[in-house]
């Protein structure tokens, strides 16, 4: 009798190890870039605060996963690395074997409003508020929708909140910004009481963290 045993090669190994980890980060609509988006590769020149507190929280987040940790809203212009860092803090923690979602929300939001006709609104709703980890990419960015902001993003936000689940959002806008578009000021719109709503579970779940620098898309 011949027996015959297959060792993979330490290439093999890898590759399987680099799919496995690749699997744990779902992206909609993000940039290819932040596949290979590391913390260590982060240029902390004029962002060392930012960088901290990525830091700070992926620590926090891969040793005692099981306690909430409050997430990021990072805020700034464009171009100063926002996303990079959140797809950085997603590569770590996939690292470390935890699952995140990222999405770029204006794209998410128009897609919402497509998936109505199809009945499939609920259903994304329900995968998107159960992530791991969620990362909301450009928040405040897509065409002010009082449906976006009250069924959409509303019981997202809803639901991470009563179950303390990690989330962490950028934007270009400050917390304050976010809360007079969410009000539909700039329509001259004056729903200030349900933004507020909103901006309570952005605050319970994220502590705001600006992000400064150069617009590294320009450089």
């Amino acid at each position: 009798m011949i027996d015959v045993a297959y060792e993979p090669t330490r290439g093999k190994v890898q590759a399987d190890e680099g799919r496995a980890k690749a699997a744990l980060v779902t992206t909609m609509n993000m940039p290819k870039a932040i596949a290979n988006a590391r913390l260590e590769d982060y240029d902390a020149t004029d962002r060392v605060v930012a960088l901290n507190e990525a830091t700070n929280f992926v620590v926090a987040q891969t040793t005692d996963p099981t306690t909430f940790h409050q997430g990021l809203y990072l805020t700034g212009p464009f171009g100063v690395g926002k996303t990079y860092l959140i797809g950085a803090i997603a590569n770590y923690l996939a690292d470390q074997n935890q699952a995140s979602t990222l999405l770029h929300f204006p794209t998410f939001a128009v897609e919402m409003k497509a998936a109505i006709s199809d009945q499939k609104v609920v259903p994304t709703i329900n995968r998107i508020k159960r992530a791991p980890i969620l990362m909301l990419d450009d928040i405040g960015a897509e065409s002010f929708s009082p449906w976006i902001r009250d069924e959409v993003l509303g019981i997202i936000l809803q639901y991470r909140m009563q179950e303390e689940l990690p989330t962490l959002f950028t934007s270009n806008k400050t917390m304050a910004e976010l809360t007079e578009f969410l009000a539909g000021n700039d329509r001259g719109d004056d729903e200030l009481p349900k933004a507020q709503r909103i901006m309570q579970r952005i605050q319970y779940l994220s502590r705001e963290v600006t992000v400064g620098g150069i617009n590294r898309r320009l450089s």
